[in-house]
């Protein structure tokens, strides 16, 4: 049987057509599982008896396994899922105001060992299937009872290192027959994957995309981005540049802020100069104290870096940390848990 959350709405409807159903059972199908968000074909009521047979006989209905949630004092929410082969995943739930943001994960732990990031602490393991990324956003609408108006690919893992099921999943969020988020709702982000950046961008999906940056020199950068000795910042600005043009869309720059690393007056300059030229903006945020040898930067340091970017023209956000209590904030996930006893698929 099929899991019925790996399908793109094309693909369900060239399932359904190969077994001489017609094409509008499976908008039927998105209709009944996405928006009614009914996991049951039995139960539904406008698709024919012989049809429901047929999706009943090849998909099934997977599910989470909801092992933990924890509420922040701000109003986040973080959930620790169980996946079928007994490993698992956080994603984070994050209200303010009349943005309801979801922070959704992509592999099972991550490769790239971000000196700043608990997320690649324990190694990789694999990569999530679509429906496995489908299902987060499922699973804490139907835990919450709350609405969520935008999609954060920034949780577990590298998503450019995922890019097939990522695609995937997108599609199906932005499917307006299905969950029918806006472009400009959904967000991707990268440590810096030269070559998925490219893939991303041919596949044209437009949506948004974010860099994890947090140093504009190469030296200072790889000290805590390993990633940057395979794809140094020279390389990496001017395939952003590339997707920027090409795809019409401002990117997104990250930059965590920490204390006498890459805090200085210095440092803004050469973050305004390494960015200066296209459609960039930045976003500022101090880094978690809770990682050894890393430290907040002082207010002053910060007021002194927005005003040298200032200067420079560039455009910055300067983001609260969320959900630093419960461990859900930038760079804090990390999935610790106790081995499942069974798995969770359900048929």
């Amino acid at each position: 049987m099929e899991d019925i959350y790996n399908y793109t709405l094309e693909e369900l409807t060239k399932f359904c057509q190969a077994a001489d159903y017609p094409r509008f059972l499976a908008q039927q199908v998105f209709n009944w599982i996405y928006r009614r968000r009914l996991e049951d074909f039995i139960l539904m009521t406008n698709v024919s008896k012989d049809a429901r047979k047929f999706l009943e006989d090849n998909f099934f209905f997977p599910r989470l396994k909801s092992l933990k949630k924890e509420e922040s004092s701000d109003g986040t929410v973080k959930f620790l899922f169980g996946l079928s082969d007994g490993a698992a995943i956080e994603s984070v739930y994050i209200p303010e105001r009349e943005r309801f943001t979801l922070c959704l994960s992509t592999q099972v732990g991550c490769k790239y060992a971000c000196k700043f990031c608990a997320s690649g602490r324990d190694g990789f393991q694999r990569n999530l299937a679509a429906s496995e990324i489908i299902n987060q956003y499922l699973s804490v609408s139907k835990d919450l009872n709350s609405k969520v108006t935008n999609i954060v690919f920034m949780g577990i893992g590298e998503p450019l290192d995922n890019l097939p099921n990522l695609i995937k999943a997108i599609q199906i969020f932005l499917e307006p027959k299905g969950l029918g988020f806006g472009k400009n709702k959904i967000c991707v982000s990268t440590s810096g994957i030269i070559p998925g950046i490219r893939e991303f961008a041919a596949a044209s999906l437009g949506v948004k995309l974010s860099v994890s940056l947090h140093a504009a020199e190469d030296g200072t950068r790889t000290k805590i981005m390993p990633v940057n000795k395979k794809y140094p910042l020279k390389e990496l600005i001017a395939v952003v540049k590339e997707f920027s043009l090409g795809q019409k869309r401002s990117v997104m720059f990250e930059y965590a802020l920490i204390k006498g690393f890459n805090d200085s007056l210095r440092d803004a300059a050469a973050l305004g100069k390494l960015i200066k030229g296209f459609d960039a903006k930045v976003n500022l945020i101090n880094c978690n104290s809770s990682f050894e040898g890393f430290e907040p930067s002082p207010d002053e340091a910060i007021v002194e870096f927005t005003q040298e970017l200032k200067k420079r023209g560039i455009f910055y956000f300067l983001r609260k940390s969320r959900g630093g209590d419960i461990n859900a904030a930038c760079g804090q996930l990390k999935a610790k848990f106790e081995k499942p006893n069974q798995g969770f698929r359900s048929t």
